[in-house]
């Protein structure tokens, strides 16, 4: 069975903590789009820091992964249940950095 988006909404809510604000949209071609925003730090202007990342098979991922880098970086004595996979995110991010930089074959 699969969970409904507020079902998705309230579990990711639950696992980001206090600090966070989740929400889910729904693209253009129906897919999930996960926005995590924090409720204290700010971006652009007045708008508050967020993580959005289309649903695709890895978007809720891609989207905590960047929450929990956030909140270790800005919020290191904030507690969340989502930082216990800290590491793993950790590694994530390593191993993009690294596809990032290699450089395609030559023909």
């Amino acid at each position: 069975m699969v969970a409904s988006r507020s079902a998705r909404e309230r579990k990711a809510g639950v696992e980001a903590g206090p600090l966070a604000r989740v929400a889910i949209d729904v693209d253009r071609t129906q897919a999930f789009v996960y926005k995590i925003a924090c409720t204290t730090c700010t971006a652009k202007g007045d708008k508050a820091w967020s993580a959005y990342r289309p649903g695709g098979d890895n978007g809720y991922l891609a989207a905590m992964d960047r929450w929990i880098l956030h909140l270790v970086e800005r919020h290191p004595d904030a507690e969340a249940p989502c930082l216990a996979y800290l590491p793993e995110a950790q590694q994530r991010l390593h191993e993009r950095r690294e596809a990032a930089t290699e450089e395609p074959p030559t023909a």
